[in-house]
């Protein structure tokens, strides 16, 4: 398994595993705490501008709460023209 992480650092670079890594995670958290599927969640986050949010600003969010993190993805996607019923 660890070459498997040794390789895709190697082609990918660190930063970009965990980037890649923390936007999963995101996708999940968002799911989780909308009480949605992650296809679902990944799907409105893609569709309302989540996933880019995530991506520009992963730096900053992976280092504030989690909760506020979500919350903030939420809040672009809402201006976006998202909402969750």
């Amino acid at each position: 398994m660890g070459d498997v992480f040794e390789q895709a650092e190697k082609v990918l670079g660190r930063e970009k595993r965990i980037r890649m890594s923390y936007t999963n995670y995101m996708i999940h958290k968002f799911a989780e705490t909308y009480k949605i599927g992650k296809p679902e969640g990944y799907i409105y986050l893609k569709q309302y501008g989540g996933l880019d949010f995530i991506r520009e600003h992963w730096w900053a969010l992976h280092v504030d709460n989690q909760l506020h993190s979500v919350r903030s993805v939420f809040k672009i996607c809402q201006k976006n023209g998202g909402y969750l019923v």
